[in-house]
């Protein structure tokens, strides 16, 4: 929230609710003025009990007029972003012109000019409450109401909407037909002179729009695009009864944006990084494809059936998240995606749910939109999507869909809650699942599973336990639907899975100790992998055995979800200091070099390189490192040229080398790998690591040199970043107030520049900043406030500062009453970072 902005209370939605009902929403945007401003005049239609009162959310620069039912609204009337109306009729007008202000934080209508060429784009972001800068409105979820949108805009623009346009545009104005109900933070627009592709699929008109900077690239990927759009919605459709409901499906890959994408309907805004301007791997194609299929599933959970309070923001995402991942592996070429799943998302979700800030999925405490965006996290994603799969298994795939096509067909272009839904999966499966439920969606954190192995003498297994625990401040048990695997290492070099069992982990009945009747008198396996196929979320934790069979196993197996599980087992470990990060980069070493999987070799790097950079104590991290330079030296010797999995390793490679040489020599053409190609994002990477190991001639004249030669967003958020990265206390400084103080910056660039400022080689330059963070980003936050100012307030927190005063100066912030809801999350989860890390070294 922006610093005296009011948040919006559940208690004061529910009485609005009770007294309005809004039956249509007609703007009128005048985008061809210059400055950092534009017209904006709406016209609110709604029903209310008569003579009662009621407020609307608007934040104009400057309130031209207001009149209500023809009469004029004083402008005293506005007041904390907030328009207060008395003496309402049964049937209401309400007719609002302002001057509003573009935004450079990815809220509300957002200005971007390109550097590349100076062209001025525009787009719409409304989540959570960004709306009221744009138009005055109802800002609440289950207030949903038609939109009929006209638009003047620049003779050259191109300009895109939620609903169909209606005739071609004259003399610059643009008119779009009326939309079905939405909430109104799912209002949206794009306007510029944006390149557009276009296509038709099964009666749907679709879309693609990006920068003129990126039109070649949009031409040579959009084919891509289309597909995956198009095998997308055919699955969707097999699968759902209720068709596409929100005619065209428009798709527009904007600067800036603050999300991975956002689920409008009928112009779904990505980040145009998704637009790829140099060499990617198949896994960032493969994320492209599972973000088109997350934003197609809201369509159905979101937009056509909505949320009716944030508390049920789970119902929009966790959803999406599972049917992305579902329908990119059942639809597309990526049939691996549960792989990918596994590695990056359920991972992001069990740390989240670690964390001291976590909650349930579905929590029942969201009182206000400032507490809503704060549960905008990988409990509400990634868990929640975890869960979903566990709930499938439990009451089996025909019962799952059949239920959400009664919640559809019950509720559509309506509000729902979770209660709703139960109810339609409870009738469907016939299983009542209020106990499932509480257990799943309405507590909080993660269980623990382990496999607890007795041997006979005879070389088999006299018995096998699943031992689930839960945290002393979480007592949860839950049941479990899950597999275990026995994988034999066979003395031809072949791993092979031998059998695999199905085990119920039901607490009520077993007391937390599942004994696997079917293994006993099994000969002991080299590998006894618990939950195989990972279709259950909980930490796992192998029997001693499997444990260290892992590095002789691990690049064997054939199965890359197998994979997968047993690596997430491993990084997870090594994350709670259970085992050392010396015990992972070894197995990096001796793994990740013949890892098939490019997503698998990606995280892995990720993760690693994280544990690696604050786990360690400073004299014992440059080895660690130099074992991590190693292997992703042998990944890219032994990746067929020009392979994802080769890439992976170049970059790999360059954030953990030392030798400078060997990447100036890249730089200029010298011992390249063959396959590798030295393209302008790979350039920069290279550039940003000499500049955080202050080599010879890394300096700022030589970012400046290489921003001339890529003068794009891009490069432009390159820059930013390696001149945060350069190692001297100056360039730390101007880093620091750009971040702090800069009331005009973007937020990309802020970004940029929190993400290069803290190096764990720069401790002795950086180190001070840590106690000016616990006292400046607060104030940043209070300024600039919302998505924005809590992404720089994360990506700026001294987490490579390990060290016991880190942890003094954050206790002193949590402990003052002045500290707000969003800075007092930041802080608590970059603080239990620091924890675990200061328990890693000792």
């Amino acid at each position: 929230m922006m610093s005296g902005m009011p948040s919006l209370t559940r208690a004061e939605a529910t009485a609005r609710a009770a007294t309005v009902t809004v039956t249509g929403y007609r703007i009128d945007l005048d985008l061809t003025g210059a400055g950092d401003t534009f017209r904006s005049r709406t016209v609110v239609s709604f029903d209310a009990e008569p003579g009662a009162s009621t407020f609307l959310e608007l934040e104009p620069v400057e309130l031209l007029s207001a009149t209500l039912n023809g009469a004029a609204v004083d402008a005293s009337a506005l007041a904390g972003e907030r328009l207060t109306l008395e003496g309402l009729a049964a049937g209401n007008e309400l007719v609002v012109e302002g001057v509003m202000r573009y935004s450079r934080s990815g809220e509300g209508l957002h200005r971007f000019v390109d550097p590349a060429d100076g062209r001025v784009y525009l787009y719409a972001q409304m989540f959570l409450d960004g709306a009221r800068r744009i138009f005055p409105c109802f800002d609440q979820p289950d207030l949903k109401a038609p939109f009929t949108l006209t638009v003047t805009a620049p003779a050259d623009w191109i300009v895109a909407a939620n609903g169909e346009l209606d005739g071609e545009p004259v003399d610059g104005v643009w008119r779009f037909r009326t939309t079905k109900p939405l909430s109104t933070y799912f209002a949206s627009l794009i306007a510029g002179p944006y390149h557009a592709c276009t296509d038709e699929h099964d009666g749907i008109p679709l879309a693609i729009y990006a920068r003129q900077a990126l039109a070649e690239q949009l031409d040579e990927q959009s084919a891509e695009i289309f597909t995956i759009t198009k095998q997308c919605l055919d699955r969707y459709h097999e699968i759902f009864d209720v068709r596409y409901a929100f005619g065209h499906y428009g798709q527009a890959f904007v600067p800036e944006f603050n999300f991975g994408a956002m689920e409008n309907p009928g112009i779904v805004v990505f980040r145009d990084e998704y637009i790829f301007r140099s060499a990617v791997t198949d896994g960032e194609r493969e994320q492209r494809a599972m973000v088109i299929a997350h934003e197609m599933a809201h369509q159905w959970f979101g937009d056509l059936v909505t949320m009716a309070w944030w508390d049920d923001l789970w119902l929009n995402e966790s959803f999406a998240e599972y049917l992305g991942s579902r329908i990119t592996a059942e639809a597309t070429e990526f049939t691996d995606a549960w792989t990918t799943f596994a590695m990056q998302r359920k991972a992001w979700g069990i740390r989240a749910d670690q964390r001291p800030s976590t909650h349930p999925v579905a929590p029942d405490d969201v009182s206000d939109t400032a507490l809503a965006l704060l549960n905008f996290d990988g409990i509400s994603y990634a868990k929640g999507a975890a869960v979903l799969r566990q709930l499938v298994a439990y009451v089996g795939d025909k019962a799952f869909l059949a239920g959400l096509n009664e919640h559809f067909a019950a509720h559509a272009y309506a509000n729902a809650t979770l209660a709703d839904l139960l109810e339609a999966i409870s009738r469907s499966s016939g299983r009542d699942l209020s106990a499932w439920a509480g257990l799943w969606l309405r507590s909080a954190q993660v269980n623990t599973v382990r496999a607890e192995v007795e041997r006979a003498e005879d070389g088999t297994y006299a018995q096998v336990t699943l031992v689930q625990t839960a945290p002393d401040d979480y007592p949860t048990l839950r049941p479990h639907k899950l597999f275990a695997g026995l994988y034999d290492h066979g003395a031809d070099g072949v791993v092979t899975l031998r059998k695999r069992v199905e085990a119920e982990l039901d607490p009520e009945r077993d007391g937390g100790r599942t004994v696997l009747p079917e293994l006993a008198g099994e000969p002991v396996a080299d590998l006894l992998l618990v939950n195989d196929g990972d279709l259950s979320y909980a930490k796992i934790r192998l029997d001693e055995a499997s444990a260290d069979a892992v590095p002789r196993i691990l690049p064997l197996l054939d199965d890359s979800l197998a994979r997968a599980v047993l690596w997430s087992s491993t990084l997870d470990s090594v994350t709670d200091g259970e085992r050392p990060v010396a015990e992972l980069v070894t197995l990096v070493l001796a793994a990740l070099p013949v890892e098939r999987e490019v997503v698998v070799i990606e995280d892995v790097l990720r993760t690693t390189r994280d544990l690696v950079d604050r786990y360690p104590a400073p004299e014992t991290r440059p080895a660690a490192l130099e074992l991590l330079a190693q292997a992703c030296d042998r990944l890219v010797a032994a990746a067929e040229a020009g392979s994802s999995r080769q890439l992976a390793g170049v970059r790999g490679l360059v954030g953990a080398t030392t030798d400078t040489a060997r990447l100036r020599g890249w730089l200029d053409g010298d011992a390249v790998p063959q396959g590798v190609a030295v393209d302008d994002d790979l350039r920069w990477l290279i550039l940003y690591r000499l500049v955080v190991l202050g080599a010879a001639g890394a300096d700022a004249d030589a970012v400046e040199a290489q921003y001339e030669a890529d003068r794009s967003a891009f490069g432009e958020q390159w820059a930013a970043r390696c001149r945060a990265a350069l190692p001297d206390a100056d360039a730390k400084a101007r880093a620091w107030d750009y971040l702090i103080n800069d009331p005009d910056a973007s937020n990309r660039l802020l970004e940029a520049t929190a993400q290069g400022f803290w190096q764990p080689e720069q401790l002795a330059v950086v180190s001070p900043y840590a106690e000016r963070y616990f006292t400046d980003v607060p104030q940043m936050l209070a300024r600039r406030g919302g998505m924005s100012g809590e992404r720089v307030a994360v990506m700026a927190y001294p987490s490579v500062v390990v060290a016991a005063e880190t942890r003094r100066l954050a206790a002193e912030l949590m402990a003052s009453r002045d500290i707000s809801s969003i800075m007092h999350r930041v802080v608590t989860d970059g603080d239990d970072d620091v924890r675990r890390a200061l328990l890693a070294r000792g």
